[in-house]
Formats: structure tokens, C-alpha cells, sequence
């Protein structure tokens, strides 16, 4: 397993840094428009939140082109490379399209979710503008899985990096109006993010469409691009639909704990928008190491070296778990530093404190349940770890948040314990079946059946439902 430590950190470096560049725009628009005040940042919480379940939901999709273009590439099979770039960068246009016409219904929706009337009003606009980036993001998705399934991460990092130093200019200028920008106040931040996504869009592009040394991989006829091929089309929706209703299941939680957590007032609300926007960081960076387990599980998989896909899915566990245990050691320790740079208020940085400190809690969890979700994706197993975050979180998680926070009055922290518990279960489980499929003489998820697959049913009896 040693061997597969080294690939697998160069892979997942440039991964991690590129899917910090998503987490960072969110990051970068509450830290200054933290310090317009409590409302404003109030608003861009409840504007995150929302946007966030289409986010995700069209970031599993374009996800799923990843273990295809992984098994693809190490079969040596570059027709079908040029078959899946076609159709994952049509899949993602069609997605996107969709996903900023629904976000311009998000709106409807903002006065009825127990919020007050001020922040509804600040977040409305927000959300409709940031709904359209959603377009220009997918396109840039759709090129960028297709790269990182053959393991080319730098270019997408390059790229991240670039757009999130550009996204945090023009969040300055145009928040506070410096640089002769106009002070827009909270709708600044809302531009910089659409600038900043149909740059990143523009620029992965161009990379793949024009490097020379993607030519034998890609469709080298221009007609071809617009004859996508159906199977491409529905494959990756196959695999990428339920990776992303697992990922939106995942966010909408923590949307949900955000709106329940508003009921209490504005400064329980402004604290955990402090410690989820913290705590997303470091998530994000270990879905690095989740990517990076996709592309080396799918690659070796599909040229046959099963034992090594096993060793590499156990490589990037272990890499996550060193991870994310210094990172929760690290928030222990910085607690009490970090929330003043979001906003000064002692009562929203006491309350912020005492959530980093539970976030810290369930760091290794997050990191081993995101990691286990990407070497299962390596296997193209998606459906049960689907439903797994299902029950997880909406069965378990939120019900048991809500007794905690409301029924023993434990307030925002006992929310906070509730998602540490739905975190920690979907974390055993999905090890548990990794090691399964993986295991010698496992024909993986396909060879499933209801009446041989005693496993599942242990899986699902561990979350207290019948295995279905």
C-alpha cells in the first residue's frame, strides 16, 4: 500500500487545491461581507445555502464522467476518450442550463423558511445572480473531470487558483468600492463570482480543446461535437446522478441545520454560517483525496490490477485520515483566533468558538465518509452510498439534531452533534463496503443480487432500515 501513497498525493495535491478554489468564493464573499455587518452576513449564509444544493447536485453529475475516463485511459482506449469528452462536456452544458433556471426560483421560496423579512430581502438578488455563475461553472466542469480523469489536476488547479485571487479583487473593489469599482455593498460579491466562473470556464477550454498533446484524445473533427453519442450521455448520468443526489442529500442537511439554527436568532445563525464556511475548507480539501481515489481506483481497475485499486482506495483512507485528524486539531487550537476575522461581535464569536470545537469533532469523520464515497465511485458503486447518505442524514442526522437543539434546549451545538453523528455512521459503513467490493474475488457492485447480498443488509440494518 506504501507504493500508492506517493501517485496518489501527486494526484490529489493539485485536486485539493483546485476544490478549495470552489469552498474559497463562498469563503472569501462571508469574510468581507462579514464586516458590513450580521444581516448582510446573515444573507450570504442563506444565499450559500440554497445555491449550494444545486452547486452540488451539478458537481456529482459532472463527477461521474470521472471513473469512465479514468477506466478508459487505462485500457489505452483513446476513441472512447474523445466519445466521453463529447458527451461530458454536453451533459454539463444541459445540466447547467437547468440548474440556473432553477436557481431563479430559489427566490419564490426564501420567505417561507422561517428566516426574517431583512435577511430574505438582502439574499434575494444575491441568489439570483450567483444562480447564473452555475452555467459558465458547469462548463467549466465539464472539461476539467474529463482532464483529472486522466489524471492532468495542475491545470485545474492552475486555474482555480487564478480565478479565486481574481474572485477576491473584485469581492474588494466592488463590496467596498475601491479601485474606482462602485460600492455595491453585498451584490459585489454576487459579480465577482460570475466574472470569476466564466473566466474559469473560458481558460479549461481552451487548455483542453488546444493542447497538443490531448489531440489523440479528443474528437478531432468538428462536426463530431455536435453528434454527442447517447450511451456517453446516459452513462455519465447513471453515474453522476446519484453521486450528485448523494452529495445534494449531504449539503441539504447542513442547509437544513443552517435555516433550524436561524430559528433561534441572527447570532446563533451568524456563528454557524462562521464555523460551517471554516469547517467547508478543510472538507473540500479532502475531497481532493476523494478525486484522487476515484481516478487511481478507476484507472487501475480498468486495466486489470484490482489488487492495486484496493491498495490505492486504502492509500487515500489513510491520507485522510492523517489529514483531517491535524486539521481538527488545528481548529481546536485556533478556536477562539479564527472568528473574529469573519465579524467582531463577542457573542457571535463565543457561540462560533464553541462550533469549531465540535466541527473539530468530526473532522476524521467527514474526511473518511468523502474519501470512501470516492473510492466506491473508483468501482462505479454510486446507488447504495446514495441511499446510505440518505437515511444517514434525514432519517438520523436532522431529526436527532433537532431533539438535541430544541427538545433538550441544547441550541445551535446539539444541531452540530446531531450532523456529527450522521457523519460518523455514513463513515463506517461505506469503509465497510469498500472493503467488501474490493476484496479478492469480489466481481464489485454489479454482481449484487437481493438474495446474495447478506452484506448490504447488515449495512442498512446498521442505520436501523430494511436493505430494500
Amino acid at each position: 500500500m506504501k507504493s500508492h501513497l506517493r501517485p496518489t498525493i501527486l494526484l490529489a495535491y493539485p485536486v485539493v487545491l483546485s476544490q478549495l478554489g470552489h469552498i474559497l468564493v463562498g469563503v472569501t464573499d462571508s469574510v468581507l461581507v462579514g464586516h458590513l455587518g450580521k444581516l448582510p452576513l446573515d444573507a450570504v449564509g442563506m444565499g450559500v445555502s440554497t445555491t449550494s444544493l444545486l452547486l452540488v447536485l451539478g458537481l456529482g453529475i459532472s463527477m461521474g464522467a470521472v471513473p469512465r475516463v479514468a477506466a478508459a485511459n487505462g485500457r489505452g482506449d483513446d476513441e472512447a476518450l474523445g466519445r466521453l469528452l463529447v458527451g461530458t462536456v454536453w451533459v454539463n452544458m444541459l445540466v447547467g442550463t437547468l440548474l440556473a433556471a432553477l436557481s431563479q426560483l430559489l427566490p419564490l421560496a426564501l420567505p417561507h423558511l422561517g428566516q426574517s423579512a431583512e435577511v430574505v430581502a438582502l439574499a434575494t438578488p444575491w441568489v439570483r445572480l450567483v444562480g447564473l455563475s452555475l452555467l459558465p461553472l458547469m462548463v467549466f466542469q465539464g472539461f476539467r473531470e474529463w482532464a483529472e480523469g486522466l489524471g492532468l489536476t495542475r491545470q485545474a488547479m492552475q486555474l482555480s487558483i487564478a480565478a479565486n485571487v481574481l474572485n477576491a479583487l473584485l469581492c474588494y473593489a466592488l463590496i467596498f468600492g475601491h479601485f474606482g469599482a462602485p460600492k455595491m455593498g453585498l451584490m459585489g460579491s454576487a459579480w465577482a463570482t460570475l466574472i470569476s466562473r466564466l473566466g474559469m470556464a473560458l481558460l479549461m477550454a481552451q487548455f483542453v480543446l488546444r493542447n497538443r498533446e490531448l489531440g489523440p484524445k479528443r474528437p478531432a473533427v468538428a462536426a463530431a461535437w455536435l453528434r454527442p453519442g447517447l450511451a456517453e450521455l446516459r452513462g455519465q448520468l447513471a453515474l453522476g446522478l446519484p453521486i450528485g443526489m448523494q452529495m445534494m442529500l449531504e449539503v441539504g442537511a447542513f442547509s437544513l441545520s443552517f435555516l433550524m439554527i436561524g430559528w433561534l436568532g441572527t447570532t446563533p445563525q451568524a456563528a454557524h454560517q462562521i464555523a460551517i464556511n471554516v469547517a467547508s475548507v478543510t472538507y473540500m480539501a479532502a475531497t481532493g483525496i476523494a478525486a484522487a481515489a476515484t481516478i487511481r481506483v478507476g484507472n487501475l481497475r480498468g486495466s486489470g490490477d484490482l489488487v492495486g485499486a484496493r491498495q490505492a482506495g486504502f492509500a487515500a483512507y489513510w491520507l485522510a485520515f492523517g489529514f483531517m485528524s491535524a486539521m481538527g486539531l488545528l481548529l481546536v487550537a485556533f478556536r477562539h483566533f479564527i472568528p473574529p476575522f469573519y465579524n467582531t461581535d463577542p457573542a457571535v464569536v463565543a457561540q462560533a468558538a464553541t462550533l469549531l470545537a465540535i466541527a473539530a469533532a468530526f473532522q476524521v469523520s467527514d474526511g473518511l465518509q468523502v474519501v470512501g464515497l470516492g473510492a466506491l465511485r473508483g468501482l462505479e458503486d454510486v446507488k447504495i452510498p446514495s441511499v446510505v447518505a440518505l437515511l444517514a442524514y434525514w432519517a438520523l442526522a436532522l431529526p436527532l439534531g433537532y431533539g438535541l437543539g430544541f427538545g433538550l434546549k441544547l441550541g445551535a451545538p446539539g444541531v452540530w452533534l446531531g450532523l456529527l453523528t450522521g457523519l460518523t455512521v455514513v463513515a463506517g459503513v461505506l469503509l465497510r463496503r469498500f472493503r467488501r467490493l474490493s476484496a479478492p474475488g469480489s466481481a464489485g457492485p454489479a454482481a449484487e443480487t437481493p438474495a446474495e447480498d447478506f452484506a448490504h443488509a447488515e449495512e442498512m440494518a446498521i442505520l436501523g432500515q430494511p436493505a430494500g
